[in-house]
């Protein structure tokens, strides 16, 4: 791979889908609304064509984005050979393009999300497979120091062991998203990525096969990340994360070791809480060493001891109610892969069971009501005018968001678990704000 190859793009990984967000500048809600509707007008004119009538004028205007691409893609070095095969029989779909639009009246509990993750029958396919491929991963364990559990459970979820990686064509669904100028420049990026990968003979074009967001093979990795981080595991000459399972293991190891996995320190464990324990929000916002918390009676849910060195901060999901986690440095490594807190709670338990371990001791608060997403966009919206960080204002409940929770809660002698009820959406929207600022 040339440096002018691996200068595109080294942002990392993010992975599409409800729980996760990919990276580039964002549309708001109406205006894909607006994007969708006026491309998909196009789909009977589409239709028509496939019969051998005259082109849309969206079809046209599209192959010639397509040509459009030319001199950016040989730029890098890719020879037109590639360029024209890969494009050969790519059209504009609309199926992709509908596939950006979000679902306001969906939220799924974290309690729910784990619950499908972490299945009995995929902890049982894991079990099996981790005997399978023992060797690979204690290879890759010895490389590149990353955990077997978590590299399980990434495989896990991202594709359930590689049983189902995808049925698009990337090609198209990056062009495709590209066209219409979906989060910028950035799925136009990763089309280049793909060209390049192309180029290489990493694949051939008709295997080149993933998500609808172009995100590929077992890993799930879009295009520049397979560039930066895929690896010949297996030493057959190709990085082929579509068909072999060691190449999928290596690649998901050196991808969250280049993200800052530390060594022989684990993601975290589920944690008992003394009933005096005085919650602050910096426990959940700062690191401190396990022997503080332990000093101040916090115990492991599974009675092992604490780790004799490292540090982690105080997760909690579902509020106090719910499973407490103390998690290290190496669970935010895990999101970096998808920023999702369920997901990369999800990697950790699964992983975690496959490996043996006994599951969750608390319960979950599953009689709670999880807020909607228009509630969400009420909480951000008013904490965000009584001067705290919500972030976007998405109707999404991120780490942002649980902060500004946390702040509010520990100015107002609440104890602050960061968990956003329908009681706290209320009593946030009964402050009154005035010149100088909250009342």
């Amino acid at each position: 791979m040339g440096t002018s190859r691996c200068r595109l793009l080294r942002g990392r990984h993010r992975k599409e889908g409800r729980t996760g967000r990919s990276g580039g500048a964002k549309f708001s809600l109406s205006v894909i609304r607006f994007c969708v509707f006026a491309l998909l007008t196009g789909c009977v004119a589409f239709s028509a064509n496939a019969h051998g009538k005259k082109p849309s004028a969206r079809d046209r205007s599209f192959q010639e984005f397509v040509s459009s691409l030319w001199p950016l893609v040989e730029a890098h070095g890719v020879k037109r050979e590639t360029f024209d095969r890969a494009f050969a029989n790519v059209r504009f779909d609309p199926k992709i393009v509908a596939n950006t639009i979000e679902q306001p009246e969906f939220v799924e509990p974290i309690w729910q999300y784990i619950a499908g993750a972490v299945s009995p029958s995929r902890i049982a396919r894991g079990r099996d497979l981790a005997r399978a491929e023992r060797v690979w991963l204690s290879k890759a364990n010895k490389d590149y120091g990353v955990d077997s559990g978590v590299i399980m459970g990434i495989w896990g979820l991202e594709t359930d062991f590689g049983a189902f990686t995808g049925t698009d064509n990337v090609v198209q669904a990056l062009a495709t998203l590209a066209f219409i100028h979906f989060r910028g420049d950035y799925f136009r990026n990763e089309l280049i990525s793909a060209l390049i990968i192309l180029d290489d003979g990493e694949i051939d074009a008709r295997r080149m096969l993933g998500s609808w967001a172009g995100a590929m093979g077992q890993t799930q990795f879009m295009p520049s990340s397979f560039l930066i981080y895929a690896v010949d595991f297996e030493g057959s000459g190709r990085r082929d994360i579509w068909a072999s399972a060691p190449d999928a293991i290596g690649s998901t190891a050196n991808f969250l070791a280049a993200h800052g996995w530390t060594r022989d320190l684990p993601w975290g464990f589920e944690v008992r809480l003394p009933d005096d324990f005085s919650l602050t929000d910096a426990d959940s916002s700062k690191p401190a060493p396990f022997s503080a918390f332990a000093g101040r009676g916090v115990q492991r849910a599974d009675q092992a001891s604490f780790p004799k060195s490292g540090e982690g901060r105080l997760l909690l999901p579902a509020g106090l109610r719910g499973p407490t986690f103390l998690v290290t440095s190496n669970f935010d490594v895990i999101k970096t892969y998808n920023t999702s807190t369920s997901y990369a709670l999800a990697v950790a338990l699964l992983g975690d069971a496959i490996e043996g371990g006994r599951g969750l001791v608390a319960s979950w608060p599953t009689s709670d009501r999880p807020l909607n997403v228009n509630q969400v966009r009420r909480l951000q919206a008013k904490l965000a005018k009584l001067g705290y960080n919500v972030g976007e204002i998405d109707g999404m409940v991120g780490e942002s968001v649980q902060s500004a929770v946390r702040a509010y809660q520990e100015r107002k002698g609440l104890k602050p678990d960061g968990y956003a009820t329908l009681a706290l959406l209320k009593r946030i929207e009964s402050e009154r704000i005035g010149s100088a600022g909250l009342r």
